[in-house]
């Protein structure tokens, strides 16, 4: 595992301040005030107060400081030893069982997990599960400290422009918190390198997120965990595991060590206008079956496409079914099929489907598979 467990490169800025000051001179009493018979004695009352008058000091805290307080004793701080070298994270108490929430990145390859509460020293920690299709991992501690608390977990998603915390241990400085918004929701990101998954129903935050966020909360401002940090994208672009997704895959890592997730089988694109005009599609709209996988759930159930057309100098797939509805749920991108998938079934789940093939409109039902190990199609 690299040493550098967040996938976000850091960027030092420095700034620099200048002081300005301003010198004011006044001319000694004599003549020029005499002459003057207008000028007053002393300055008005109005203009001694507006001088003297302070700012009083705010004494109550701000509504982050609340919050950072509130969760501050139940984040954790990792430290991993690999074969490779040693790597760094955060986590958080799930449970008042000891268990803690972090990434499965964060722990992958390690054969020596500890971490450090806010209060107490380092600890030695075990690997509960982990798995590498949501990146989640579950460690377990004994006897955590008294105050380190389990946090609440949203599963619902946050609406986009609400306030958040990101809380963990940049670079290795403990207790460390960003602020920002929730800047996008449903997103997707790779789960694996070597294979064509991805991990769905992400939360997009402009908080700083940098090596060693791994894993921590992101909370709003009541506390509540809205997802665990998986990465920074960029400047101002972090992302986050979603709530929903959290509470499906970490329940089944404590209780049976494994979380199946559904499959279809299908390699897919959202439905672009290019692909709309190649397949005499009346909408731009909904997901594209490229193809079906040999023995999975979707062969002889959907139909993949047949051939390629050119269209505007680029290739264009044709003869595949578009899905447009799912269980019910209008289904207008690959995005949203994902996170319908992880959110809402379960393998060994029947579902109906809405496809248009070969310029008609028709309904299967496919019963969902177990996702095999990494490499694959959806």
């Amino acid at each position: 595992m690299p040493q550098e467990v967040s996938r976000r490169r850091f960027v030092g800025l420095v700034g620099a301040s200048a002081g300005v000051a301003l010198a004011g001179c006044s001319s000694a009493p004599g003549a020029d005030e005499a002459e003057n018979p207008f000028a007053p004695e002393t300055p008005p009352k109005d203009i001694i107060e507006q001088a003297t008058l302070e700012e009083p000091e705010s004494t109550s805290p701000s509504r982050f400081t609340e919050v950072f307080r509130a969760v501050r004793n139940s984040i954790v701080q990792i430290q991993v030893v690999t074969p490779q070298g040693n790597g760094q994270g955060s986590g958080w108490m799930y449970d008042t069982d000891g268990h803690v929430v972090t990434n499965e990145h964060v722990i992958d390859g390690a054969t020596e997990v500890n971490i450090r509460f806010r209060t107490g020293g380092w600890r030695r920690a075990s690997i509960v599960a982990d798995d590498v299709y949501s990146d989640l991992a579950v460690l377990e501690v004994d006897q955590p400290p008294g105050d380190a608390n389990a946090l609440p977990v949203k599963t619902r998603d946050p609406p986009v422009g609400e306030e958040v915390l990101a809380i963990g241990n940049p670079f290795g400085f403990s207790g460390s918190v960003s602020s920002g918004i929730v800047s996008g929701l449903d997103r997707t990101l790779p789960a694996t390198p070597d294979s064509n998954f991805t991990i769905p129903d992400a939360i997009q935050t402009d908080a700083p997120v940098n090596p060693g966020n791994s894993g921590g909360p992101l909370v709003d401002l009541q506390g509540r965990v809205v997802g665990v940090i998986n990465s920074g994208g960029g400047d101002n672009i972090g992302f986050a595991i979603s709530g929903g997704l959290l509470e499906r895959v970490v329940p089944s890592l404590i209780e049976t060590g494994n979380y199946d997730h559904p499959f279809m089988g299908i390699s897919l694109r959202s439905v672009t206008p290019a692909i709309a005009e190649a397949n005499d599609l009346d909408l731009a709209s909904g997901v594209y079956v490229v193809r079906t996988s040999d023995g999975s759930p979707a062969r002889g159930v959907l139909q993949g496409s047949r051939r390629d057309t050119v269209i505007n100098g680029r290739s264009v797939p044709i003869g595949g079914d578009v899905i447009r509805r799912m269980g019910g749920q209008e289904i207008t991108t690959e995005q949203q099929l994902s996170s319908f998938l992880a959110l809402e079934t379960s393998p060994g789940d029947t579902i109906e489907i809405e496809v248009v093939r070969d310029g008609r409109l028709q309904t299967v039902d496919l019963t969902l598979g177990t996702r095999p190990p990494p490499s694959g199609s959806l």
